[in-house]
């Protein structure tokens, strides 16, 4: 009897394309926009300018000028086309959305830790780091942690806390006042000035 083998079949995953391109496109009009409508009217022998094109005309043009018909915006009544090199197109696409992930801002919150009895000389050490901080841009979370019985103390730590924030005034301003959450009372204390 002979064996039987099993063949191993792998399946090509395709990228489903983000856009319809070229005769993918099937509706009867588009709405053709672009940078490029003189190379169109060119190609087209009359003037071409944005607006609402027979479907099988774009196709045409896009083919003559060894370009792509892509849709920008499918829901549009009629979807909105450009004649591009689609490849470019989505090169640019994603260098763009490169550039904006790098200029958004990255939040880091630095932490800064008191107990209700607190020396004035810690506080002043303390100051001093939450004001470096603030100046580098970074926001500064202050809390309280209450300890066993010293949660009776909930005054004396909401006064530390607004003395905090008063001595940072000048280089950043709490979002909030300072809350009591569990056995910590904390306050979140936002840059005014961003360091470049």
């Amino acid at each position: 009897m002979a064996k039987r083998f099993k063949r191993n079949f792998r399946r090509e995953r395709r990228e489903e394309p983000q856009h319809r391109i070229n005769y993918n496109i099937r509706i009867p009009e588009i709405r053709l926009v672009g940078d490029n409508l003189d190379k169109i009217s060119e190609v087209a022998g009359r003037d071409i300018e944005s607006g609402i094109y027979p479907t099988k005309k774009a196709h045409e043009w896009a083919q003559k000028l060894e370009l792509d018909l892509v849709e920008i915006s499918p829901k549009a009544q009629p979807p909105v086309c450009k004649i591009i090199d689609y490849k470019k197109f989505l090169y640019q696409k994603k260098k763009k959305e490169k550039e904006l992930k790098a200029k958004a801002a990255k939040t880091v919150i630095k932490e800064i830790r008191f107990g209700p009895n607190t020396d004035d000389h810690d506080i002043e050490f303390k100051l001093k780091h939450a004001k470096s901080f603030l100046e580098e841009g970074n926001k500064v979370k202050a809390y309280v942690h209450f300890r066993g019985r010293s949660i009776v103390f909930k005054e004396r730590g909401e006064l530390l806390l607004l003395n905090f924030i008063n001595e940072l005034k000048d280089l950043g301003a709490a979002e909030a006042l300072p809350k009591l959450e569990g056995r910590r009372m904390s306050v979140i204390i936002a840059p005014k000035k961003v360091k470049k």
